[in-house]
């Protein structure tokens, strides 16, 4: 079980953080303004569409593709958004140096038969070294595909991108000090850990060009205050943040110790419940199911009954518990989205103490807000079955704002668990 008072000791928290993944959280919002300026110089602002494509593609792998999603979730109906993941992997080659290669290098990517003139292909890497994604902005441009190009300046799928007529989109990396560079060796050198806040540097420049040919009906200023919002975050999730102000850590706190359900109310929360479970997968070493409501209900529902569930029946009672680990039991993880509830939480007064600007609320057990009859139902399998729900929803009425408030909060919890269960 968590000894959660390491959560409480920010020189334990440092030392044991060797990838500084939390001083690389808490620089997500510089990263989306830098990204934002780079853009611009890089030619976005002075693009003038002819129309909106008939789809946008979006490939790569990571984060990259999780931005994909993210901009699914944002455009709604306004758009067909396609994500494309590698479909194969072939053994990389070495470098000239005799490096061992990433896996990453190795993946190949095809574009679908459809693809055309009418379509618009995004490729995002972080490393820019994929041959996979070089092909395939080949592939796109002997179709007549309009291509924009995320990468770092100087690799060679930036390169790629002047051969194809691409727009390149400069990647904006983790702003580490030299002396606060990573030293912590790969446990598997080919298969390195993702940087982070890796998601904004693919999600800035995917949501500025969806915002510039129409994909995405943002206000002009969204994506500035997103910057601000992950500020704000950073500032109430930092390491010295005791555990009962600190949003994240008591997330955290919640989560050890159990298998975590992750339900979403939502596209967009169901887009930060997919990226969670994957951050607790890498950041935490921690199995999670995520999925939306209602579906959730009838996929989830077998966990409730079998022996995960706190209800379940010991098969001896009266057996020695003392040399046992504590039992894994369940813990539902609910987020939603209710833009304008007063007070900042579903069920607040007018007038409440509660503010948009502390980020996403617990939502109280006994909160007599109104409610989907999915969420009522996903409280009462979980009371049924002794399960701890536990509820966040965010109130602020812009989408990319609420998503942003979910992820960044997230993001620090699946780090500080890991953290914690390191230490232990």
């Amino acid at each position: 079980m968590l000894d959660d008072t390491l959560l409480d000791d920010p020189a334990a928290l440092q030392r044991a953080d060797r990838d500084r993944a939390l001083l690389a959280l808490a620089g997500a919002g510089a990263r989306v303004r830098t990204a934002l300026r780079l853009a611009d110089a890089a030619g976005l602002d002075r693009l003038r569409p002819d129309g909106r494509p008939r789809a946008v593609l979006v490939a790569g792998h990571g984060s990259a593709l999780t931005a994909g999603e993210i901009l699914t979730a944002l455009a709604g109906s306004a758009g067909l958004i396609t994500t494309l993941p590698p479909t194969e992997a072939a053994a990389p080659r070495a470098d000239r140096a005799g490096a061992p290669p990433a896996f990453t290098a190795g993946l190949g990517w095809q574009l679908p038969g459809w693809a055309g003139p009418l379509d618009l292909l995004v490729v995002s890497s972080a490393d820019g070294g994929e041959p996979g994604l070089v092909s395939l902005a080949e592939q796109a441009y002997a179709r007549g595909c309009a291509i924009a190009v995320t990468a770092p300046v100087g690799s060679p799928l930036a390169e790629a991108a002047l051969q194809v007529r691409a727009l390149p989109l400069p990647y904006v990396a983790s702003a580490l000090p030299e002396d606060e560079a990573p030293a912590r060796p790969a446990a598997e050198p080919d298969l390195p850990a993702e940087d982070p806040a890796a998601l904004w540097s693919h999600l800035t420049p995917l949501l500025a060009l969806a915002q510039k040919i129409g994909i995405t009906q943002l206000p002009y200023d969204a994506l500035p205050a997103v910057a601000d919002l992950l500020d704000a975050t950073a500032v109430r999730c930092r390491p010295d943040a005791a555990a009962y102000t600190n949003p994240a850590k008591g997330l955290a706190a919640r989560l050890a110790g159990t298998v975590p359900l992750l339900w979403a109310e939502g596209p967009i929360a169901g887009a930060v419940v997919t990226r969670f479970a994957a951050q607790l997968a890498e950041r935490a070493g921690r199995p999670a199911l995520a999925g939306p409501l209602p579906q959730v209900l009838t996929a989830h529902r077998g966990m409730f009954t079998g022996q995960l569930g706190a209800g379940a029946d010991p098969d001896d009672f009266f057996r020695d518990r003392v040399d046992e680990p504590d039992p894994l039991h369940l813990q539902v993880l609910l987020l939603r989205h209710v833009p304008g509830a007063p007070g900042g939480r579903p069920g607040a007064q007018p007038g409440g103490a509660a503010d948009e600007a502390d980020g996403p609320a617990e939502v109280p057990e006994d909160d007599a807000g109104p409610r989907s009859f999915g969420v009522t139902r996903a409280h009462r399998l979980a009371g049924a079955h002794d399960v701890r729900l536990t509820e966040y929803a965010t109130t602020r009425p812009d989408p990319l704002h609420a998503l942003a408030d979910l992820v960044a909060l997230t993001d620090f919890a699946a780090v500080y668990l890991g953290l914690a269960a390191a230490q232990s």
